[in-house]
């Protein structure tokens, strides 16, 4: 049986033969894999290909790959960050923009902030409390046309939003970001409001993008601000200074906004609900959701649920398949 393979395919297998880079060709032999038509004829191409997929995470996680006079480790790399929390953000800018002023403010990160450029040279991570969640930040070092760390490129791919700060104080800010995006799009890679349900060249990947207009006690005039609003008028926009203490919060909410996420919590039959460590879900989550990421076997031995929440009368009965939002409350019946 002919396998029928969409000519995205074959430019997209030329990319993963000739790549080298072993994170990069997993998220391409992931993407092969995706867009693999499912059927007879390509079952053994599937397993190949899943095999790939195999080989390649064990690459990974084990650092090198066997050979036969033992094992040999890669170079240390920084393209990859644990995820925790309830997400990733990763902050990009030009430099002295005030990334690391931020993640210091927002993290309990130890982070080294000075008035010259290119201080922050690897990636570095802390987590931000917002109410009864913690999200991942990731500092990361500048992007200027004298410098851009190439495994930048899979941090931003890899997180599950981009916070890109702009200095409100820069005289050369249009200039300086329409650099990041350029150089971004060089790397395939395209900062959007929201991304597409369906791309038309899979090589693509386009984030979710927040917009930090920061220092912006020092825009006097405001027109760094209306340049901002020129330069990125389909984006959300949040405007911070290390010196006021709402504007850090309002940046706080945005993120989480931006995240598209829900906090659901749960309560055990009988007992008083605590607003403690909730499940952490997407927009359009339902309670079958909720319960799988408690136990799979949860989820199959759920008969109904009772929910608590805004727009609900209490104790209100549902079936799996209801769509919570956040801070529903949920108490599984099974």
């Amino acid at each position: 049986m002919p396998a029928n393979l969409p000519p995205q395919y074959y430019e997209l297998e030329r990319e993963f033969r000739a790549c080298r880079d072993s994170r990069e060709k997993l998220r391409l032999a992931e993407e092969l894999l995706r867009i693999m038509p499912k059927h007879k004829g390509t079952d053994k191409l599937q397993a190949d290909m899943k095999a790939k997929i195999s080989k390649l995470k064990k690459e990974i996680e084990g650092g090198g790959k066997s050979t036969g006079g033992g094992a040999t480790r890669q170079a240390p790399t920084h393209d990859y960050v644990e995820r925790e929390g309830a997400g990733q953000v990763i902050l990009i800018g030009a430099p002295n923009c005030g990334k690391s002023s931020l993640v210091d403010a927002l993290t309990n990160a130890k982070v080294e902030i000075a008035d010259y450029p290119y201080t922050t040279r690897e990636p570095l991570a802390g987590m931000m409390d917002f109410e009864t969640i913690q999200i991942q930040l990731i500092d990361t070092p500048p992007i200027s046309d004298e410098l851009f760390e190439n495994y930048l490129t899979n941090l931003v791919r890899n997180a599950d939003l981009v916070l890109l700060v702009v200095d409100l104080a820069d005289p050369h800010l249009r200039a300086r970001n329409e650099f990041i995006l350029k150089t971004l799009e060089e790397k395939k890679i395209v900062l959007c409001h929201t991304p597409p349900d369906e791309v038309d060249d899979v090589r693509f990947v386009y984030k979710r993008t927040l917009i930090c207009g920061h220092k912006v006690y020092d825009d006097e005039d405001g027109s760094n601000r209306k340049a901002l609003d020129q330069l990125f008028p389909d984006f959300p926009v949040v405007t911070t200074s290390i010196l006021d203490d709402d504007s850090l919060q309002a940046l706080q909410r945005a993120v989480f906004a931006s995240l598209r996420i829900i906090r659901v919590y749960t309560k055990q039959v009988g007992k008083p609900v605590e607003l403690v460590d909730p499940v952490v879900l997407p927009i359009g989550g339902t309670v079958e959701d909720a319960a799988i990421s408690i136990h799979k076997d949860f989820a199959e031995k759920l008969k109904f649920a009772k929910i608590w929440g805004e727009g609900k009368f209490d104790g209100q009965r549902v079936t799996r398949d209801h769509v919570l939002s956040d801070r529903d409350v949920v108490e599984f019946h099974i």
